[in-house]
């Protein structure tokens, strides 16, 4: 049995999907099914169901908002982190955390690798960090999966976004110096079940294959969708936001390739499955 929990979102969506291909029986959650921030809750949930491993796929993932929500993201990503990481240790439970390229500060050019320095910039990126910390802490069968640039069907995200506003406008301004690999839910569900049913327990990084810049992708999007949007590449110091986003978001594989497990396709071949079949 394995409990995923956030099955509402893109990754817990596609990670359901991915069992069932498997015919791995599953239990997914909603937080409306399991309030993962209270603790009594969870401990009671994950001690009746008792599951061989937990994919922990909810999130606050709010980059922005969590700059004037920090209370909200910690309560979530943190300490509902921690719940879980507690209740998984009494039933001898692996887990499975799903962690973030948030967690480096992006300098430097070179892909981050596993043990390298952690300096998140923002709250969010703390906040995910800080539930590392938490899984750590409590177990020892644990897999740490960082990521970046998520897309995949059930929520928002910056494909969509794209495909909106190049059907809307002629021209679009998008980023070009921040630099890391889009990432296909599907894919990265794949992976995610190869690591549920093995024992190979660690931190990894797990993208799609390949690097490029938000205004690259952007224009792969509208090549892809035969949309006629020009894309205008500006500065990350032109487009303020809220929280600082790392300049460099690429990760090293290479704890996945010394452990055994596929590199996910590459970051245009996701992209092309998931318009094809969705758009």
């Amino acid at each position: 049995m394995i409990l995923v929990t956030g099955v509402n979102g893109q990754l817990g969506y596609d990670v359901i999907k991915e069992l069932k291909n498997r015919n791995i029986n599953y239990i997914g959650t909603t937080k409306e099914e399991l309030d993962i921030t209270n603790y009594f809750e969870v401990n009671k949930y994950i001690k009746k169901i008792n599951p061989q491993c937990v994919i922990h796929c909810a999130a606050y993932t709010a980059v922005d908002k969590a700059e004037d929500e920090k209370e909200n993201c910690f309560n979530i990503n943190v300490y509902g982190t921690e719940n879980i990481s507690k209740a998984c240790g009494k039933v001898d439970a692996k887990m499975i955390y799903i962690s973030s390229d948030y967690i480096f500060d992006g300098s430097g050019e070179k892909p981050h690798e596993i043990d390298e320095c952690t300096k998140p910039l923002s709250i969010y990126g703390k906040s995910k960090y800080q539930g590392e910390l938490k899984v750590k802490k409590y177990l020892k069968k644990y897999f740490i999966v960082r990521t970046s640039w998520v897309f995949g069907n059930n929520g928002n995200n910056f494909v969509k976004t794209m495909i909106k506003l190049g059907k809307e406008r002629d021209s679009l301004n998008v980023v070009y110096d921040q630099i890391g690999s889009p990432t296909y839910t599907c894919d990265l569900a794949v992976l995610l079940c190869d690591m549920a049913v093995s024992e190979k327990y660690g931190i990894y990084h797990a993208t799609n294959e390949g690097f490029c810049s938000w205004a690259e992708f952007a224009q792969e999007i509208m090549r892809l969708a035969s949309l006629n949007c020009q894309i205008d590449y500006i500065s990350t110091d032109e487009y303020k936001t809220k929280a600082i986003r790392p300049l460099n978001s690429k990760l090293s594989k290479k704890s996945l390739l010394d452990n055994g497990f596929n590199e996910l396709p590459n970051w245009k071949s996701g992209v092309k499955r998931y318009i094809d079949k969705y758009f």
